[in-house]
């Protein structure tokens, strides 16, 4: 039999090499940064094009590499971090494969220019598809600039999974948010279209924190700090009032490095215990320090994961100090029981004595001794009625109670006929019900084969679900507008998505006055949406979007009205009087599409009289 087996030609493991480092743009962002970041730069600029798709090119000032290392950087498992295999547990710098370049090479059309400090001239290598098209002396500044032009062109297939530029273009930001968090020391700037989206300056944590996030965000950071010696934590946690419903704004850095653990994060969450809303996660921006020889960074082709040597020792300390801090910053509620702080002593009385109340008695004093007035002859204060005139009291005392012995039976007779009419009408409108409701979360309505149960809360749904969909289609709504404006503050990517569907909004009846860059101001908004919970309706749209971004065969408007649905809805607990029930139920019969909510499940099932019947044999 002949031989079967064969090395695979360097094009194409490079190809399939490529599928594990390279799933998206954000993939190629992440690598080119952190060899940035390796080359010691202190400024470094990001520019996207069409959500990296067509372009990502990232420009540093580091070293820069010299005409045999830029061709060697392309090279599988070229790299210059590691000798040997000892090394890898020794890590203090980010790409330490050498599969990065040489797989993005071998998906795109590659671009790059490097010149060290010292060289007079740097140099210039053109790739395509792994092939080395051109290399060329070229005058460049000092660092390194590459292009990645044309993501995946040689593999058709893979570009057809990408996502819309919409999606792409927010895994991309992730991607910058994390490296960028994890060195503030650095200069980064992000253009996208030839836009600029982010200009971060060199700072320290905190103020990283709020220059991605928004100025908002400095008032919610309670600062985490805690030296052992096996874990060094510092960073921040959000105050739990400002909890989100996404995982957003959750960021664990292992020697600057971004990792994800779901053990560390039930760490965080049940520090938080009894502190967060259900439904909601906790921020938190935390730094932890640990020996390199402790941990595994490559077990995961993309080194978001590491394992841990000790990981209950971690968990521990972590869940402390974020506990204590909590605490320290009077964030938790403590309980004190040898203390009352009723009993606590003003700061201005602090040093006085005490001083006792002085009480002044007129001892000649007579309530029955008449008053003398200004000198002149005795008057009494109070003048008593003459005796004569109490006479006057009792008379026509006959003839009133006569006539009030008519009223009397007069009225008990009319209330005793008022008080049956009452019990009637009960009786009537107990009997004319045809809606029940069970446990605040169902209603039960009689029909001919027997009975149907509907939820409340799908039901209304697709009440509110088809109303906001004709508004935004028709262009047509009511707006209520506010006596004060209302300013909520977002962080600029949250903005950017609310600018996108701003005419949506104005559809359905919300007024904008202002778009800031991390705040907007409303004036008026739709007639069923209280005031009061025009941020929870607008955060939980922000939330959809970020999961499910309109795609071109998706409908913005129809993914505004499910979310706004969604958050109006009457909420399964919520009691409903007898006419609220009957109006839900005909208003849901009215719709276009009464047998599913918004999201495709059933609002209402249906029992006959048989399948009752069968209950009971």
């Amino acid at each position: 039999m002949a031989d079967i087996i064969q090395l695979l030609p360097d094009h194409v493991a490079n190809q399939i090499a490529a599928g594990e480092v390279v799933q998206r743009p954000a993939s190629v962002v992440k690598e080119l940064l952190e060899n940035a970041i390796d080359a010691q730069a202190t400024t470094i600029k990001l520019l996207i094009k069409d959500a990296g798709k067509t372009l990502v090119q990232v420009i540093d000032n580091g070293v820069g590499m010299s005409v045999t290392d830029a061709r060697l950087s392309f090279e599988r498992h070229a790299t210059s971090k590691i000798r040997n295999a000892e090394d890898l547990f020794q890590l203090h710098t980010k790409g330490f494969r050498g599969e990065a370049l040489a797989s993005i090479a071998a998906i795109a059309h590659v671009e790059l220019k490097s010149k060290q400090e010292a060289d007079d001239v740097g140099t210039e290598i053109v790739i395509e598809g792994s092939e080395v098209k051109s290399q060329e002396v070229v005058v460049t500044p000092k660092g390194t600039s590459i292009a990645v032009k044309n993501l995946f062109f040689n593999i058709p297939a893979r570009r057809n999974f990408l996502k819309s530029n919409p999606v792409e273009l927010r895994h991309v930001i992730d991607e910058f948010h994390r490296v960028a968090l994890a060195h503030p020391n650095i200069t980064f700037v992000m253009y996208h279209n030839g836009s600029e989206v982010f200009n971060l300056p060199e700072s320290n944590y905190r103020q990283r924190i709020v220059n991605i996030f928004g100025n908002k965000t400095n008032e919610k950071l309670v600062p985490v700090t805690e030296e052992t010696e096996v874990l060094k934590v510092s960073g921040f946690v959000g105050k739990p009032e400002f909890a989100k419903k996404t995982r957003g704004e959750q960021f664990f850095f292992v020697n600057n490095r971004f990792i994800k653990s779901a053990y560390l994060n039930h760490a965080i969450n049940s520090a938080f215990d009894g502190l967060l809303k259900d439904g909601t996660h906790a921020s938190y921006f935390l730094n932890l320090e640990v020996d390199p020889q402790s941990i595994d960074i490559n077990i995961h082709p993309t080194k978001t994961e590491i394992k841990f040597d000790d990981e209950q020792t971690l968990y521990a300390i972590l869940r402390a100090s974020v506990k204590h801090s909590l605490g320290q910053f009077s964030i938790a509620p403590v309980l004190d029981f040898e203390r009352d702080s009723n009993l606590d002593t003003p700061y201005n009385y602090k040093d006085r004595e005490a001083a006792f109340p002085k009480v002044e008695v007129d001892a000649t004093f007579n309530p029955f001794q008449e008053e003398k007035v200004s000198g002149k002859a005795n008057r009494t204060a109070y003048k008593k009625e003459p005796s004569s005139s109490w006479e006057s009291l009792y008379v026509g005392l006959e003839s009133k109670g006569t006539h009030s012995q008519q009223v009397f039976s007069e009225v008990q007779f009319e209330s005793e006929e008022q008080t049956g009419d009452i019990f009637e009408d009960v009786k009537q409108a107990e009997t004319s019900h045809s809606t029940y409701q069970i446990h605040n979360k169902y209603i039960v309505s009689n029909i001919k084969s027997g009975i149907m149960l509907i939820d409340q809360h799908r039901a209304h749904q697709r009440v509110l679900y088809e109303d906001l969909l004709k508004h935004i289609t028709i262009k047509e709504s009511v707006s209520q507008q506010l006596l004060f404006p209302v300013e909520l503050f977002f962080s600029n990517e949250e903005v950017v998505i609310l600018q996108s569907i701003q005419e949506d909004l104005e559809h359905t009846g919300f007024v904008f006055s202002n778009f800031g860059k991390d705040s907007i101001e409303i004036t008026g908004v739709p007639i069923n949406v209280p005031a009061s919970e025009v941020s929870v309706v607008l955060e939980q749209l922000i939330v959809d979007i970020q999961n499910e971004i309109p795609d071109s065969h998706f409908s913005a408007a129809d993914m505004l009205a499910k979310s706004m649905a969604k958050s109006l809805a009457i909420k399964t607990g919520q009691s409903l009087t007898a006419i609220e029930q009957e109006h839900l139920v005909n208003s849901l019969f009215g719709c276009k599409e009464p047998n599913v909510s918004p999201t495709n499940k059933p609002t209402f099932i249906t029992l006959t009289v048989d399948e009752l019947d069968r209950k009971f044999i």
